[in-house]
């Protein structure tokens, strides 16, 4: 049962770790939308210190596509550790009402 315990402890822990991961990510993505939001768009190509503002978009796009690979394994391990909590509840209080 201690087992179970620091095995809970653990997928508690690996649940933290990939939160704030998740949240570091956003927080650079926001970053990023910000520094963008700033540039004026005059006409329908600018340039930002030699870089097209098309290419900035794409790579953008890239990252996201990315992110969100990343979040959906994020939220099947999330689902994972969840399903595993619940049935160390369970397996506790089935223990509890021996």
């Amino acid at each position: 049962m201690e087992r179970e315990f620091t095995r809970l402890s653990e997928n508690v822990n690996d649940i933290k770790t990939l939160i704030n991961m998740f949240n570091e990510t956003l927080e650079n993505i926001e970053k990023r939308l910000s520094r963008l939001e700033k540039v004026d768009s005059i006409e329908h190509r600018v340039t930002v210190n030699q870089i097209d503002l098309s290419d900035i978009k794409d790579s953008l796009q890239r990252m996201e596509e990315t992110q969100k690979h990343d979040i959906q394994h994020i939220n099947r391990r999330l689902d994972s550790h969840l399903v595993k909590i619940a049935k160390a509840e369970e397996e506790i209080l089935i223990l509890k009402n021996r």
